[in-house]
């Protein structure tokens, strides 16, 4: 699915008005009783509403809602800031609309601004998409006094005061929502750890915005829904065979690090590769046989660190590497003479981005179109350099990939994906269960075991983040948060496989 611009927005919404024949005041009804719709299933009528509303269209759209919610026998109030001699037209629509039982009230300077009770339902109309300038002066005041009141408050499509597909300057004033409800389309802001604290928890409802625009409208930024990942799942022929799913040679584990060589190796055969071989420090051997049976393992001739490469590195189809194999010299030496030598797809992780990050000279050896790297955030800073924001993280993505044509999952609560053409798709599953070691090593896995199946390297990697996740939600249902640990979303894996296989309702 994929995800628009400000001013992608405000096209689609004039797009749809001239294509379905409709006024942009309907429009906003729509809108309002989607948002309304979402309202009624989280709050009571018990609770009392109160909704702040600036001059603009999600003023109108808060206007809108108060009226809907006041025919649903909520006990609404409504505060206008801001000159509504300007206001828009459908803002000034909605106040005409108002029932008498609903007078809105100005707030003209600080001591208007009302003191709210804890349970209060605050939402927030304030601004929408179109800001392109800080809060300053009664706004910013009004949204100060918001945050510190202690009431839930609800973003109507973007939290006021945050930019929606840019950075906003620092020290500036927003709402921090603990719900924000968007229309039709999720914001690139939704997806940004920097913005956790503004957006609290992002809900989309739908307002029937064109398909058509939407389709045709370009964009180098997506997010991954089922519906997206379903299709890309490869389906099993009847006679086929352990050979016909790929032969993986995974290079992982390092002395007290055996660990993740365990996790990945376990959750690259729950993924579905047909042969598996992984290679570790000797003395993991006994480890690895016993952990892994449905593994072949080789053992490095140093009893700690990974210094060797297989004779026969030719018949693999993929190499997965960098789980728990540290950095010592050998090591590196290794890394080195695989990125000189391999022709195979490489899964890298780990320490063995770490080893590629301390080198322009191995960075250059990367083979292109042939590398996925699944860095964590200060993995990935190591690898490109620190970036002031995660806008100018995402920038970094892109570039790297694009110069090396490669793939990058930079992990996270929506992982992002990067790809050789400069596209970014954020991952819509998981959850804070998986903050806990090991999980990225199961997410090395997962992607090596499918490109060992002849999924491409995007493809790999917007599935097997998916999956990763999916696993992670349905590891919650029984083991809750707290309790999670890497183990349980191997466990989960095959479960989430069957999810995908099964069509949606």
């Amino acid at each position: 699915m994929k995800l628009l611009t400000a001013a992608q927005i405000r096209e689609a919404d004039a797009f749809t008005v001239q294509e379905q024949n409709i006024s942009s005041l309907d429009l906003m009804e729509r809108a309002a009783k989607a948002f309304t719709g979402w309202f009624e299933n989280k709050f009571q009528p018990s609770e009392e509403a109160f909704i702040f509303c600036g001059p603009g269209n999600n003023g109108g759209d808060g206007l809108a809602v108060a009226r809907l919610l006041h025919e649903r026998k909520y006990k609404v109030q409504v505060f206008i800031v801001g000159d509504t001699a300007k206001a828009s037209e459908d803002f000034k629509a909605n106040m005409e609309r108002l029932p008498d039982e609903v007078q809105p009230q100005k707030i003209e300077e600080e001591k208007d601004i009302p003191e709210l009770p804890l349970i209060a339902c605050v939402i927030d109309a304030l601004f929408g998409t179109g800001l392109s300038r800080p809060l300053t002066g009664l706004y910013e005041e009004l949204v100060e006094q918001l945050n510190s009141s202690g009431a839930c408050i609800t973003s109507i499509d973007m939290p006021s005061g945050l930019y929606t597909d840019s950075q906003t300057p620092e020290g500036s004033t927003i709402i921090q929502a603990d719900n924000t409800v968007s229309f039709q389309l999720p914001k690139q802001a939704f997806f940004l750890p920097q913005h956790e604290e503004y957006v609290g928890e992002w809900h989309v409802v739908p307002i029937g915005l064109s398909e058509q625009f939407i389709s045709g409208v370009d964009t180098d930024m997506f997010f991954t829904t089922r519906r997206d990942v379903q299709h890309l799942l490869k389906r099993r022929r009847k006679f086929s065979h352990k050979g016909n799913y790929g032969h993986a040679l995974m290079l992982c584990g390092g002395y007290g690090k055996m660990g993740a060589a365990v996790l990945a190796a376990r959750a690259c055969l729950r993924s579905g590769v047909g042969l598996l071989t992984i290679q570790v420090p000797s003395a993991g051997y006994t480890v690895l046989q016993t952990a892994v049976p449905e593994a072949m393992t080789l053992t490095d001739p140093n009893r700690k660190h990974l210094s060797d490469l297989p004779e026969d590195i030719d018949k693999y189809d993929v190499i997965g590497m960098g789980p728990g194999i540290g950095t010592a010299p050998p090591t590196k030496t290794a890394i080195g003479q695989l990125l000189a030598t391999s022709s195979h797809p490489l899964v890298i992780d780990a320490d063995a981005i770490n080893i590629i990050a301390s080198s322009d000279r191995l960075k250059e050896q990367l083979p292109k179109n042939k590398v996925i790297f699944t860095p964590h955030p200060k993995e990935f800073e190591r690898l490109v350099g620190k970036a002031k924001n995660d806008y100018e993280r995402l920038q970094r993505l892109r570039e790297f990939c694009q110069e090396h044509q490669c793939c990058v999952t930079l992990k996270g609560s929506h992982t992002a994906v990067g790809t050789p053409s400069g596209k970014v798709y954020f991952n819509t599953t998981g959850n804070s269960g998986m903050a806990t070691g090991g999980t990225g090593d199961v997410l090395t896995g997962i992607i090596t075991a499918l490109v060992g199946q002849q999924y491409d390297l995007e493809e790999a990697c917007i599935l097997g983040v998916y999956v990763h996740g999916l696993a992670g939600d349905l590891a919650l249902r029984t083991v809750g948060e707290i309790g999670m640990t890497a183990s349980d979303l191997i466990d989960h894996l095959p479960k989430a496989f069957m999810c995908l296989q099964q069509p949606m309702s």
